[in-house]
């Protein structure tokens, strides 16, 4: 029989069994909705005195460090020194590979230990000589004005007149005119004379026999078939003529099938 504290993981990622945390009840993403009964959403609200958001001191990055900057050194064994106030050094980009090799010289391996030297200590990159030249202040002309320029006055008369209204007409007129001649010029196209279907009808092809199957020379010369059924040629042909005109009504590709009944 399960217990009350096995009850509570029921419903939860792992189930009745698997590792079971106190985390587990409270996070959203591992808890399980229940038969009958909606999700819990909430969340655990901190204690009275609590404040939200960073410190605000200069030696974790808060806003002393965004607005003046901050800025470390190293002495002569490779060991970052604490921060310290340097001015001009907000135009400068902080050197991570520098934190890095000298965390690994002080023996700081893991990830929190290594988030609490950059916390304390800051190295920056030298500014090239192209860099400085882009952080210079540009001198700004005294007769320079700042704004978007003003917009020419609304033309009252012409709104008054209509002037808008006929000028748009006058344009759609002329489109309209310029269609029309168009296609009035390609009708009245001279020199070319158009086919209807009866001039097509009309037209006489001459019939082309089609080309002869091909065969091996042996077969066209000397050979012969090795059955004669017919009594004589003419027979032969007659009975051709005759399985030409009866294989309409008949079933089949060749039409040597039975006769098919009429159809409406």
């Amino acid at each position: 029989m399960a217990t009350d504290i096995e009850r509570l993981y029921k419903h939860t990622a792992a189930g009745e069994l698997g590792c079971h945390r106190e985390t587990m009840l409270n996070n959203q993403l591992l808890l399980r909705p229940q038969l009958g009964r909606p999700l819990r959403r909430g969340y655990n609200v901190p204690i009275d005195g609590f404040t939200y958001g960073r410190p605000n001191r200069g030696i974790d990055g808060g806003t002393a460090e965004a607005m003046t900057g901050w800025t470390g050194q190293e002495d002569d064994t490779g060991t970052v020194l604490p921060l310290r106030r340097k001015s001009g050094s907000k135009t400068q980009r902080r050197d991570f590979k520098g934190l890095n090799r000298a965390a690994v010289q002080g023996g700081l391996v893991n990830a929190r230990e290594q988030y609490d030297f950059r916390a304390t200590h800051d190295v920056r990159k030298k500014l090239s000589d192209e860099d400085k030249n882009k952080n210079r202040t540009r001198r700004i002309p005294p007769t320079m004005v700042f704004g978007i320029s003003t917009r020419p006055s609304t033309p009252v008369f012409d709104l008054l007149e209509h002037k808008y209204q006929d000028r748009w007409l006058e344009e759609r007129r002329q489109a309209e005119l310029a269609k029309s001649e168009k296609e009035l010029s390609k009708k009245n196209t001279s020199g070319k004379v158009y086919e209807t279907r009866a001039s097509l009808l009309r037209t006489y092809q001459n019939p082309v026999e089609p080309a002869p199957l091909w065969q091996m020379s042996r077969f066209t010369r000397s050979a012969k078939p090795a059955l004669a059924t017919f009594r004589s040629g003419p027979a032969g042909s007659a009975a051709f003529q005759h399985h030409e005109s009866d294989c309409i009504s008949r079933k089949g590709v060749q039409g040597h099938g039975i006769y098919e009944s009429a159809k409406n």
